[in-house]
């Protein structure tokens, strides 16, 4: 029978906390013109003043989270590698990275020079963006086309809506809901507005406010990353059995001055202290591991902004991670991916 290989794949993190590694990634990931949708010269031109003052306040991020082991998002994705191991007995199971290393390119050249000829290409993202599902695949079909490898490709759609994920959520979250909570906020990682409108195959979503994503079906539903994260929402919050007063969403990470997808996480912290809750939940559905936009930017920068504000208390909710219930959901996602490459 012929081995198939199953390859986890996360957006990325720098080698180390020094300055000269996050600014190697940093620079890899802002270049990448899916993240950063201008042209050549005017990205290169904007990515250089980003990267004259950031590489050191981000280093200086990272090394607030950085565990022994190295980066938890690289950690955790090893973790969950190890973990799905044990369920996924069709062959190998390896973990690459978008950015940074382990690259997809080493990790897709080293599964061919083990004779593996069928990989399912996970990417570990719920909802679809062309930041992070689309280039990921872009960069696997570039590395097929430059080195001609033999591999027959399969690939994970996005599952922000697929039962098991979501009740792998609410399992997650369960025992922290049960500690009691005056609010749940689910923080997705936000996009700029314009991504949207770029990546909408009828050319009329959203021109009437974000309302309409309530509403996406079809070919609108499948390429918008707000309706997407919508879904995801509504469904875990019908898994864990809450109220619609229970619970809010909203958007966090912006960078620069594009308009992004709102409500942003930082005015909503500072609405929710201000409307009397004292316990807020956090939640980050659209990560399936704790990274530098979880533990620091909301575990403790949020925390610290919502306290400021009048809050009492931030519990920051932990991705999926090697959640039990997730490491089987995803193995069975992986099992029924369609062929795509």
């Amino acid at each position: 029978m012929t081995e198939q290989a199953l390859l986890l794949v996360n957006l990325g993190s720098p080698a180390s906390t020094e300055v000269a590694d996050v600014r190697r990634y940093l620079n890899q990931f802002l270049m990448d013109p899916h993240v950063i949708d201008l042209p050549w010269p005017l990205r290169r031109l904007l990515v250089s003043l980003i990267l004259a003052r950031r590489p050191a306040q981000s280093a200086h991020a990272y090394a607030s989270i950085w565990w022994p082991e190295g980066s938890p998002l690289v950690v955790l994705g090893q973790r969950l590698r190890d973990a799905a191991r044990e369920h996924w007995s069709e062959g190998p199971v390896e973990l690459a990275m978008r950015y940074g290393e382990p690259s997809i390119e080493r990790v897709l050249l080293d599964l061919a020079g083990r004779g593996i000829r069928d990989v399912v290409f996970a990417p570990l993202y719920p909802q679809f963006a062309d930041s992070t599902t689309t280039t990921a695949l872009e960069e696997a079909r570039r590395i097929l086309r430059q080195h001609d490898l033999d591999l027959q490709l399969r690939v994970l759609p996005p599952f922000y809506d697929q039962p098991d994920y979501l009740q792998a959520l609410a399992e997650s979250a369960r025992p922290y809901l049960e500690q009691g909570f005056d609010h749940l906020l689910l923080s997705f990682h936000g996009l700029p507005e314009r991504h949207l409108k770029r990546s909408d195959p009828s050319g009329q979503h959203c021109l009437n406010g974000p309302d309409c994503c309530q509403r996406a079906e079809g070919e609108v539903l499948a390429r918008c990353y707000r309706a997407q994260c919508l879904r995801t929402a509504d469904g875990l919050a019908r898994s864990a059995g809450l109220r619609p007063e229970q619970w809010s969403v909203a958007f966090q990470s912006r960078l620069g001055r594009a308009k992004w997808i709102e409500p942003y996480t930082e005015a909503r912290l500072e609405e929710l202290a201000a409307s009397g809750v004292k316990k807020l939940l956090v939640m980050c559905p659209a990560f399936v591991a704790d990274c530098i936009e979880t533990l620091e930017e909301i575990g403790d920068r949020g925390r610290e902004q919502f306290i400021a504000a009048g809050g009492e208390e931030l519990l920051l909710v932990p991705c999926l991670n090697t959640h039990p219930a997730w490491v089987q959901t995803l193995v069975q996602l992986a099992r029924n991916a369609p062929r795509a490459l």
